[in-house]
């Protein structure tokens, strides 16, 4: 079948949803209102709370949520064929994912900016917030282990990539301290920013190529562990440099070539209409996939942990985002339609990878020894290596058959054609953007959730303004992510951090409920508890199909037991939280008078 069907269909869904759905929510259940002054003007400080142009804002939220998950997880769930992952896309995207982040948004900008803790603490009870204090860190440690596993595939003996990513940072520096400081963050200086951004970042895709070839150029070749150090280095100044100075510019500058790429690709796909070359539905729908263990159900909704709905959203919804909104208005354009573009970017995403024959697929994202095993033969494989210049057979991780997905697309766009070793690195730039704005503002927003826990302690610890606090909770925290990366693997994080992912969805949408019920909207509760009952149902199935059909194996073979039995531990401890969190809100929801008053 043709994609061009699928994705126009898909495009009119995400119009009217953001048109007519998010517009009624944003008037009827979160009664939105600028006479209401947001924390970013109250509690302003130059460092974490900073009212920022609703576009920057945009590009920052965009980029902060939009890493690895929409762009990784529909290519791992490709295994099951093409219709189980466009249709979990599109009706999450609509029913869950975009009402879950526009709800917290909404949430977080009445509670001071502050976390999801904070607001079941206030909405739920201290004993919940404890719990989801738990089940946060746990998150964020093991989705920036996730995302950045993915980084260390696509980027390790890559010296071009590593190159381009490098170069991003100083270019947002320049660009952050001229928008700021030089500009006074006028719309004219952030114009001038943007374009001298973009200029210099495709110089740095194109000049990558001779720059990797140059006698310096080879110490860019960096292994798995190099990159591990690298972008751990990188997270942890991101986490404590002001946030206009570093995240919010390289934020804002990865969202102009995230949405540029996303616009090109859908253009792509338009033009040449290419053919969904994956079947519909593949023979390992019912169990014994290469990539993804277990059945579609329920595997395919933690393997597409983002996309459809993330936990992770959350966190940069009641993170960031809140402490540098202007209007309150403004959480429409940001939170909701940021969402529903990571859809279409999911959606995308999957049509890359279903354009490349089910063999060469395979071949590209399992070992050799594991193909041998599929009986099945490659069709263009060796013709698409030689045109992008690098091995493509058992890159497992998802980067590499996305990367070639797209670049097969734009070198099939008539004016665009050749080149395709130049869209291949493109596009490994493009992943790598999309990875790294998650892992800086995820470190981040960890270091806000350490704070706030040690600030019970010592009040001087809880001050995100306070320097040596700054330093050692981000060390902290990087240290923790970092252990994953350099220990697991794509088979063994990946799983972990899509129950762990969905589990904190589930967390995000029962406080998201009790706010909208607080409020006396009680007769629009529906629209989280929903998509909460969903993936309560399905995310608490793949966790313990996970212990004991993935972890617990694991922890039985040679060299992995500190591995699988920590996996399993963790995972039991995140499906306790989950549990206890609904067993502690949903009474409450009852208790309430339907229709109770009262503004929080």
């Amino acid at each position: 079948m043709y994609t061009l069907p699928f994705l126009l269909a898909a495009m009119c869904i995400l119009v009217l949803t953001y048109r007519y759905y998010h517009a009624w929510i944003a008037a009827r259940v979160l009664t939105l209102n600028d006479a209401y002054i947001t924390p970013a003007h109250r509690l302003r400080d130059g460092v974490n709370y900073q009212p920022t142009n609703k576009w920057v804002l945009f590009g920052h939220h965009f980029a902060a949520i939009a890493g690895a998950g929409p762009l990784i997880g529909p290519v791992l769930a490709a295994q099951f064929g093409f219709l189980p992952g466009y249709l979990w896309i599109l009706i999450g995207v609509v029913l869950a994912g975009s009402v879950q982040d526009f709800v917290i948004l909404a949430a977080s900008i009445r509670h001071e900016g502050k976390s999801l803790a904070v607001i079941a603490r206030e909405q739920i009870s201290p004993f919940s917030a404890r719990l989801v204090t738990v089940a946060i860190l746990f998150v964020v440690v093991i989705s920036l282990a996730g995302l950045g596993i993915a980084v260390v595939n696509s980027m390790s003996q890559s010296a071009w990539g590593v190159f381009t990513i490098g170069a991003s940072i100083p270019i947002a520096l320049a660009m952050g301290y001229w928008m700021h400081t030089v500009r006074g963050d006028s719309a004219q200086g952030i114009k001038e920013a943007s374009i001298a951004g973009v200029l210099l970042m495709l110089a740095a895709v194109i000049f990558g190529k001779e720059a990797a070839a140059t006698a310096w150029g080879q110490a860019l070749i960096l292994s798995p562990h190099g990159v591990t150090i690298a972008i751990a280095v990188y997270g942890f100044f991101a986490s404590t440099m002001p946030v206009w100075l570093l995240l919010c510019p390289r934020d804002y500058l990865s969202a102009y070539m995230k949405i540029g790429v996303v616009l090109v690709l859908a253009l792509g796909v338009c033009l040449t209409n290419p053919i969904i070359k994956m079947p519909m539905i593949t023979a390992f729908a019912g169990g014994g996939g290469p990539i993804v263990p277990g059945t579609v159900f329920p595997f395919v909704f933690i393997t597409i942990a983002c996309g459809a709905i993330s936990g992770y959203h959350s966190l940069v919804s009641s993170g960031t985002t809140p402490k540098m909104l202007d209007k309150e208005t403004d959480a429409r354009f940001i939170a909701p339609a940021a969402m529903l573009m990571e859809g279409f970017v999911g959606l995308l995403a999957l049509i890359a990878a279903c354009v490349l024959y089910q063999g060469d697929y395979f071949a590209i994202n399992v070992t050799p020894e594991k193909f041998a095993t599929l009986h099945l033969q490659t069709t263009e494989l060796t013709e698409l290596a030689r045109a992008v210049g690098e091995n493509l057979v058992g890159r497992p991780g998802g980067a590499v058959s996305l990367a070639v997905g797209m670049a097969h697309i734009f070198s099939s766009i008539p004016f665009l054609r050749g080149f395709m070793d130049y869209w291949y690195h493109f596009a490994i730039m493009f992943e790598a953007l999309f990875i790294l704005t998650v892992i800086d503002a995820g470190t981040r927003i960890g270091r806000f959730m350490i704070q706030e826990t040690a600030g019970k302690i010592s009040p001087r610890l809880g001050r995100t303004n306070w320097l040596p606090g700054n330093i050692v909770s981000s060390a902290v925290l990087v240290v923790a992510w970092s252990y994953f990366i350099w220990t697991g693997s794509i088979s063994t994080v990946w799983p972990m951090f899509g129950v762990a992912n969905q589990l904190l969805a589930v967390i995000a949408l029962s406080v998201g409920t009790s706010y909208i019920i607080n409020k006396g909207k009680a007769k629009y509760a529906w629209i989280t508890i929903l998509p909460m009952s969903f993936v309560t149902i399905t995310t608490l199935s793949a966790g313990y199909l996970n212990i004991v059909q993935n972890f617990l194996p694991l922890a039985q073979t040679a060299g992995n037991a500190i591995q699988g039995y920590t996996n399993a531990g963790l995972t039991a401890v995140m499906m306790a939280c989950v549990v206890l969190v609904l067993g502690d809100s949903i009474p409450r929801w009852f208790r309430n008078k339907v229709g109770a008053t009262g503004e929080n």
